[in-house]
């Protein structure tokens, strides 16, 4: 007979734990904008300052900042996050190598399941900002696209800092993806582009101000 630790069922119980964890701890969160990049960008980069000043400018405003919680441009939001007003938030995921949580959280989540810790992102934030990364930036980035374009969750704002490293890829989503007819023209208007860390928090605080306007917005997951 199977033992249950190592069974199916134990997994389902093992998502379902991290789940429960993850609301009971967000859930009275409060507004927070979700900041990804690269675990490898070091503190001499200076995406990684720019991540920090955004991160400051945020938690100033009483915006929570929620990370991977990892090195990298994840460590610089939560730094600049920390003890500046709001929570500095790290969700983190157990990793063989690179991921080591930084000690610039004051709330620490860490998961095991991919997809779990995905949901967290998304179910807790009103605003994605993306810096420079790999593939783990390009899928936050894109699952942010997807269900946003395919009504699954509200509109958010989402943010690409940094037009020079960007720049490519949003040439051949226009020349490629949209031109054969893969997307639309209003879906390259789902997210803005910006280089200048005071850009950052103005669209964040009018997307803010208008779920005041609308509270029903606040839900991040239309029924």
């Amino acid at each position: 007979m199977e033992d249950l630790k190592t069974s199916e069922a134990w997994r389902v119980f093992r998502i379902q734990s991290e789940l429960i964890d993850g609301i009971e701890t967000l859930n009275e969160l409060g507004p927070a904008v979700s900041i990804f990049g690269s675990a490898r960008l070091p503190e001499t980069s200076p995406y990684y300052q720019a991540a920090i000043e955004v991160a400051k400018q945020l938690s100033t405003a009483g915006f929570s900042v929620i990370s991977g919680g990892g090195p990298g441009i994840m460590q610089a939001a939560n730094e600049g996050a920390f003890k500046n007003g709001a929570h500095s938030v790290g969700l983190n995921i157990e990793l063989p190598h690179e991921q080591k949580p930084n000690p610039q959280q004051d709330i620490r989540l860490s998961f095991r399941y991919f997809f779990v810790r995905k949901l967290m992102f998304v179910k807790y934030s009103i605003g994605y900002v993306v810096f420079p990364g790999g593939f783990g930036t390009l899928d936050e980035f894109f699952e942010s696209l997807t269900l946003i374009q395919t009504g699954k969750i509200r509109h958010f704002p989402v943010i690409l800092y940094g037009s020079e490293f960007w720049s490519g890829l949003i040439d051949w989503l226009q020349a490629r993806v949209l031109n054969e007819g893969c997307i639309e023209e209003e879906d390259l208007e789902l997210f803005h582009i910006v280089d200048d860390v005071s850009e950052v928090l103005p669209i964040i605080q009018a997307h803010f101000d208008r779920m005041g306007a609308h509270p029903e917005e606040e839900k991040r997951f239309p029924g």
